[in-house]
């Protein structure tokens, strides 16, 4: 087997951005996606020296002694899958108000570290917050995509590419994770699921005291089933023995340990019509596809399984484009009591609001629109342009600021 190829991620130019001024940074995101690989990289080249609580002597010295720890550290330090010493975070505090250093101290973390229940301080105002995700698309091509510029900018011309056809479900099914991207398929799945395996035995044990731990992997199979759906606790509820606030307990802990993603309804005040019921969202579709026991030639051969994965996908692809930005976007899905929906809504900042629709199909019509309309109605003077994203070959413009645009453009685009 190979090692993982070490890609040029997105989101580094904001690292290093973020260590010129900023005391403390913190890297956070699902094990494996690359975290500690960007941080050392970065970091040896600006003078950290690393330490991961992933060490049992480490871990121990922290936990027995975090201020005598923080104090004993070089003046620059990396410090890897720091959730595991929420212990640390006070003391951190304490030393950059003693000494406010620029790129002191640079941290990762496998779970969503400002939400562990045990953290009394924020290090708000000291520290800069960066989420990586699994590999983007555009970061596999080695090529920077400028799909989000013409999103919200220069717009798209008309052209062909060839279809992706069977390539569509390959990529989905590979999903992003770095180590598995190496693997054969079938070893592929084998990995996702010990993945699975061991965040459950380490980050989930750690974050919460949970009676039936081994329901979290069966939660996790039926949310890869309901991705792209509107959250429906009751639904994932139903197999178990365990109570629906209970249930929703365990997608706010999934969430917690990058697994999943809610995904917020957008919505108007003026609008009563709007449903504002999120969505559920796996964190990876190679993940999902582990998780359901399918592969690449099971998704060309089902319409059915492959459409809610491909929107997951897209709306994935995204976020992890959007994560290397100045720019802040927020992603949001819209849907009305008429049934008119879009997959994703892009806000950037209070003005412009952008759509993206996913079809599997190879062509389009007036009729694929009918969402992206009623959310150009709904949101007036603020939106930009509304896209219908498919597997078909030619980008073309259906009047109105809508667009047909091949889905290869989402991380071809140039």
């Amino acid at each position: 087997m190979e090692a993982p190829r070490l890609y040029a991620r997105l989101v580094q130019g904001r690292l290093i951005a973020a260590l010129a001024d900023s005391p403390v940074v913190l890297i956070h995101g699902p094990r494996q996606c690359g975290k500690t690989t960007l941080a050392r990289l970065t970091g040896d080249r600006q003078g950290h020296r690393y330490f991961t609580f992933d060490d049992p002597v480490t871990y121990a010295a922290a936990r027995e002694d975090p201020a005598g720890f923080v104090d004993d550290l070089p003046e620059r330090a990396i410090l890897d899958e720091v959730q595991r010493v929420p212990e640390l975070f006070s003391s951190i505090k304490t030393a950059v108000d003693r000494r406010r250093t620029p790129g002191r101290f640079l941290l990762t973390g496998s779970a969503n570290v400002l939400l562990v229940p045990h953290l009394s301080d924020s290090l708000a105002g000291r520290m800069e917050i960066l989420l990586l995700h699994p590999l983007a698309q555009a970061e596999l091509a080695e090529k920077p995509s400028a799909f989000l510029d013409a999103l919200f900018q220069r717009g798209f011309k008309t052209r062909s590419k060839p279809r992706l056809g069977r390539e569509l479900g390959e990529r989905v099914a590979a999903g992003g994770y770095p180590a598995a991207l190496v693997r054969s398929e079938p070893r592929r799945g084998t990995w996702y699921r010990d993945y699975i395996a061991t965040i459950v035995q380490r980050d989930v044990r750690a974050l919460a005291r949970i009676a039936a731990l081994d329901a979290v992997p069966r939660l996790l199979s039926l949310a890869a089933g309901q991705t792209a759906r509107l959250l429906n606790v009751s639904d994932l509820a139903a197999p178990f023995r365990l109570s629906r606030p209970t249930i929703r307990d365990y997608v706010t802990l999934l969430e917690h340990v990058f697994l999943i993603d809610i995904l917020a309804p957008w919505h108007n005040n003026r609008l009563s019509r709007l449903i504002k019921t999120p969505k559920l969202h796996i964190g990876d579709t190679g993940l999902a596809c582990a998780l359901l026991g399918i592969d690449a030639g099971d998704l060309t051969s089902d319409r059915d399984l492959l459409g809610p994965l491909v929107e997951t996908f897209v709306f994935q692809e995204l976020r992890r484009q959007a994560s290397g930005r100045d720019d802040m976007i927020g992603f949001y899905h819209f849907r009305d009591k008429e049934g008119a929906e879009v997959d994703v809504v892009m806000e950037r900042g209070v003005r412009e609001i952008v759509g993206v629709e996913v079809k599997t199909g190879a062509t389009v019509t007036a009729a694929d629109f009918r969402g992206l309309r009623k959310l150009k109605e709904a949101a007036g003077r603020r939106f930009v342009r509304g896209i219908v994203l498919y597997d078909g070959e030619t980008s073309a413009s259906f009047g109105d600021d809508l667009h047909a645009v091949p889905m290869r453009d989402l991380w071809e685009s140039r």
